[in-house]
């Protein structure tokens, strides 16, 4: 059935240029989606298959990682919470995600500002968020050192990428394949 009311422009551009800011409203929903699925699995933990992948600038003020990591990882770097991670938290007010993740075996809090998000997904159900993040810092953020975590015994499993260049993951290997035509 065809939409009558379609008034998407020739380019094909969405949302078409408007006086309201609705690409703003839709960064906001987008990042809303993010901050209540971290909500819920801070409370309930994770269910199933769910685990989420969170691409995050490195250089933003105000994100709090290992020194090694930010070395590493200078620009952008991707966390993978699944099995094993601890104190995740999500504080609108602040504007802040913190979660424990042990990265080569040392474990650490990281603290990451909501809006040094670049991406969130959900690779068990296909769902991939992508965002603008905020500005980078001209110098490297002071604040370096993450909060040791608790000794715990607990391995949890961070991920980051290898290349210490921003990148894109592709999620394909991830999706289910159907049946093969046989």
């Amino acid at each position: 059935m065809a939409d009558d009311h379609d008034n998407t422009p020739e380019n094909g551009t969405f949302p078409p240029e408007s006086l309201l800011p609705y690409e703003t409203w839709l960064e906001d929903a987008y990042r809303g989606v993010m901050l209540s699925a971290l909500e819920y699995v801070s409370r309930e933990g994770l269910a199933g298959e769910h685990h989420f992948y969170l691409t995050f600038r490195t250089d933003v003020p105000g994100v709090v990682i290992p020194d090694r990591l930010r070395a590493q990882y200078p620009h952008e770097m991707t966390i993978v919470l699944q099995h094993q991670f601890w104190d995740l938290n999500v504080d609108r007010t602040a504007g802040k995600v913190s979660v424990g993740l042990s990265f080569g075996g040392a474990g650490s809090i990281l603290e990451i500002p909501v809006r040094a998000f670049t991406g969130f997904a959900d690779p068990s159900i296909h769902l991939s968020l992508h965002f603008m993040a905020a500005e980078p810092a001209e110098e490297p953020a002071p604040e370096t050192d993450a909060t040791p975590a608790p000794s715990a015994g607990k391995e949890a499993e961070g991920s980051a990428e290898s290349d210490t260049s921003s990148q894109v993951v592709s999620l394909d290997a991830f999706r289910k394949k159907g049946p093969s035509p046989g």
